[in-house]
């Protein structure tokens, strides 16, 4: 599936170039399309920030104009906080780089427009575009950097292709608990307490019992805790066995 071409136009300050080149490689996006450079290229303060993702820079194409850069584009998104006049659909990056996945998949190439950083694009620039990529930031401060709108694009397309699970124990092997396991220690528990005369007054125990049994269910525990908890609630039992036992003998002395 191939990534987006994210195509700078006019860019001002190398230091950007190099930031949102960074930005790109952490996301799998390697494709640059620079139009029309400030400072011309190569730029040596691009190459300095982009620490790493050299590559992107080295095969980055140069444009006079946007028209030559998205020419072989079959859809082109154009970044911007702004309001248009232009008649275009406004997509999150979610919903722009979910459909980048879609063309993707049946082949097409998508090209991503990010305006210089001074005033962003115009609207003769959009004017190349299929739809209009904003940011839902807050309104009274809706400048974002250049490498920081790059970054969230090239975040919104990793996720898109990622098979990486929306959660995971940060542990490595690491096992839930099961089922069963957690209902032993619910009843582990319920053992101590009703002996400790927890479970009072009597015509409030079950509804006691059932909130602890949802809480256990709730906690999302690991075989490890469980048995944690087990070997707590025996020590427990264990110690005061013994100060019985001690207070016991104490008296008959």
């Amino acid at each position: 599936m191939n990534p987006p071409v994210f195509i700078l136009v006019r860019p001002q300050m190398g230091e950007n170039i190099g930031a949102a080149a960074r930005a790109m490689l952490n996301f799998g996006v390697e494709r640059m399309r620079i139009v029309d450079p400030r400072d011309g290229w190569p730029n040596p303060r691009a190459v300095a920030m982009a620490s790493g993702a050299g590559r992107v820079l080295d095969h980055a194409g140069v444009f006079p104009d946007i028209a030559g850069a998205v020419a072989d584009c079959d859809f082109v998104f154009a970044t911007t906080a702004r309001g248009r006049e232009l008649v275009k659909p406004v997509m999150t990056p979610e919903r722009a780089m979910m459909l980048a996945r879609a063309l993707a998949t049946e082949g097409k190439r998508v090209g991503v427009m990010f305006g210089p950083e001074r005033a962003g694009l115009e609207n003769e620039d959009i004017g190349h575009a299929n739809a209009i990529v904003t940011v839902p930031v807050n309104p009274d401060f809706p400048s974002l950097n250049l490498a920081q709108c790059a970054l969230l694009v090239g975040y919104e397309w990793g996720r898109q292709v990622s098979d990486v699970p929306p959660e995971v124990m940060g542990l490595a092997r690491t096992d839930f608990a099961s089922g069963l396991e957690v209902q032993r220690l619910g009843d582990h528990f319920e053992e101590r307490l009703d002996a400790a005369g927890f479970f009072f007054p009597p015509t409030k125990a079950e509804g006691m019992r059932q909130n602890l049994r949802n809480m256990w269910s709730r906690l999302g525990l690991t075989r490890a805790e469980v048995q944690t908890f087990h070997g707590m609630l025996r020590q427990i039992a264990f110690r005061l066995k013994r100060q019985d036992e001690q207070g016991g003998q104490d008296g008959q002395g």
